[in-house]
C-alpha cells in the first residue's frame, strides 16, 4: 500500500521589488502579482497584464494558456511560434519567464523562431534526443541570461574572470554599466539569493542577431552576487577571494 502523498502547500507569492534584480520588472510585474495574490492563475493575470499592452508576434497576439494545452506530442517551442500561445504553469519559474515575454518581447520571439528553425534543420538529431549547438547555447541563456553593456577595461576583466579587478581597481567603472536580466531561472533563484548564483553574460549584443555566433555560447559566467550593490559583503576584496565561486579562468596549460 503506497503511503498517502502530502499535499503541496500553496505558494507564498510575495517577494521584494526592491532587490536590485528585480527592481527593472516591478513596473510590468508587480500588478500581475498582485492579481495572482487575489486568485488569479499566472496564465490569467498576464493575459490580464497583455490588454493593457498587447504583443503581435507572427502567429498572432501573445497569450499564455495553462500548460495542458500542450500536446503531449508537440515541442514547445514548435507550440508558441505555431499558436503564439505560451505554455505556462502556476509557479514562480513560468511567472517570471511571463515577465521576460513582456519586457523582451522581440528577443523572446527571435529566440523562439531559432529554435523552430533548428528543429527543421535538425530533424534527425531531434529525433534522437539530441538538441544541438544552437538550441543549447538558446536553452542556456534564456534560462540564466544577462546582458552586460561595461566599459570594455571592465568587459576584459570579466572575460579573463580577473574577478579581484572587477572587485577592486576597477569598481567605479561599474557605475557605468548597465545590465538587464533575461534568464526566468535566474530571477527565480534570486528570490533565495545566494553567493554562488551565476548568469550567463552576454557583453556583445551583435550576437544577438548571429544564431552561427550564438551557437559558440559566447558568454562569461558571472557570480551575479559579486555586482557592486547587490550584495553588501561584496564591499570587501576578500568577497572575491572565494575561488570555490569565482573560479580562476582555466587555460590549456592549467588543464
Amino acid at each position: 500500500m503506497r503511503p498517502a502523498q502530502t499535499p503541496c502547500p500553496p505558494l507564498d507569492w510575495t517577494l521584494d521589488w526592491q532587490q536590485p534584480w528585480f527592481q527593472a520588472f516591478q513596473t510590468v510585474g508587480a500588478p500581475v502579482l498582485a492579481r495572482i495574490q487575489q486568485g488569479a492563475t499566472v496564465a490569467q493575470a498576464l493575459n490580464e497584464a497583455l490588454q493593457d499592452a498587447p504583443i503581435d508576434l507572427p502567429a498572432g497576439f501573445l497569450r499564455f494558456v495553462p500548460q495542458a494545452q500542450l500536446p503531449s506530442s508537440m515541442a514547445y517551442e514548435a507550440f508558441v511560434h505555431a499558436h503564439a500561445a505560451v505554455p505556462t504553469r502556476d509557479n514562480w519559474h513560468d511567472f517570471f519567464h511571463g515577465l521576460i515575454w513582456m519586457r523582451h518581447p522581440q528577443l523572446k520571439a527571435r529566440f523562439n523562431a531559432w529554435h523552430v528553425e533548428a528543429m527543421a534543420a535538425t530533424s534527425s538529431a531531434a529525433a534522437s534526443g539530441r538538441r544541438g549547438p544552437l538550441r543549447d547555447a538558446l536553452t542556456l541563456f534564456d534560462e540564466n541570461g544577462l546582458l552586460l553593456r561595461a566599459p570594455e577595461a571592465l568587459a576584459e576583466a570579466l572575460r579573463q574572470r580577473d574577478w579581484l579587478a572587477l572587485g577592486g581597481r576597477l569598481r567605479p567603472l561599474w557605475r557605468e554599466a548597465r545590465w538587464q536580466i533575461v534568464g526566468h531561472a535566474l530571477l527565480e533563484k534570486l528570490l533565495q539569493p545566494r553567493k554562488p548564483i551565476c548568469a550567463h553574460v552576454l557583453l556583445d549584443e551583435s550576437v544577438l542577431h548571429a544564431p552561427w555566433r550564438f551557437q559558440d555560447k559566447p558568454f562569461a559566467p558571472l557570480p551575479v552576487l559579486g555586482i557592486p550593490g547587490w550584495c553588501e559583503g561584496n564591499e570587501s576584496l576578500a568577497f572575491y577571494g572565494d575561488v570555490a565561486v569565482f573560479r580562476p579562468l582555466r587555460t590549456a596549460q592549467s588543464g
